[in-house]
């Protein structure tokens, strides 16, 4: 059962997954699912760089203008999305991560219509994400929705390869 402070905040149901607002009190969880599957793709955690927004994820998304959300089952955190505002348009797609005993159910195609629907109510108009070579069935999904590569400035030091939407 989700703790008190966690229960009733922003809950959405999308298509029969209730995805909620994260807060910092998720983070510990949230990092050991984040670091679970980017080990299992040969990835390397950076809680020191890349990965640091989920330190202080309320500062990070919630107050900056974006969003982050977690999809539970029985209690535990399973799937991960947010949202991270670049600017007044433009936003990126964020640790989008499905633990293995939930893949295979849609769960991806969920979060993905879940996080374009907030990005456009939140003001987005262009969405924009990292990711590495290896995240082969997120490259599928991120391409079957439409989003095309594009060439950053700047990549995080562990993607290779950018992609971008206009809403």
């Amino acid at each position: 059962m989700p703790n008190e402070e966690r229960s009733g905040v922003n809950l959405y149901e999308a298509k029969n997954v209730n995805i909620r607002n994260a807060v910092n009190l998720d983070s510990n969880e949230i990092k050991s699912l984040v670091f679970e599957v980017l080990t299992e793709y040969g990835l390397t955690p950076d809680p020191e760089e890349t990965d640091k927004d989920l330190n202080n994820i309320e500062q990070m998304y919630g107050a900056n203008g974006g969003y982050f959300g977690v999809v539970e089952d029985e209690g535990k955190i399973v799937a991960t999305v947010a949202i991270f505002k670049i600017s007044p348009d433009t936003c990126e797609l964020r640790k989008m991560y499905i633990l293995p005993s939930q893949r295979g159910k849609g769960l991806g195609r969920k979060l993905m219509d879940f996080s374009l629907d907030k990005a456009k109510c939140l003001g987005f108009t262009r969405v924009v994400l990292e990711t590495a070579s290896p995240l082969k069935e997120a490259i599928g999904l991120y391409r079957r929705y439409g989003f095309t590569e594009y060439f950053p400035d700047h990549l995080s030091s562990r993607c290779d390869q950018a992609y971008e939407l206009d809403l």
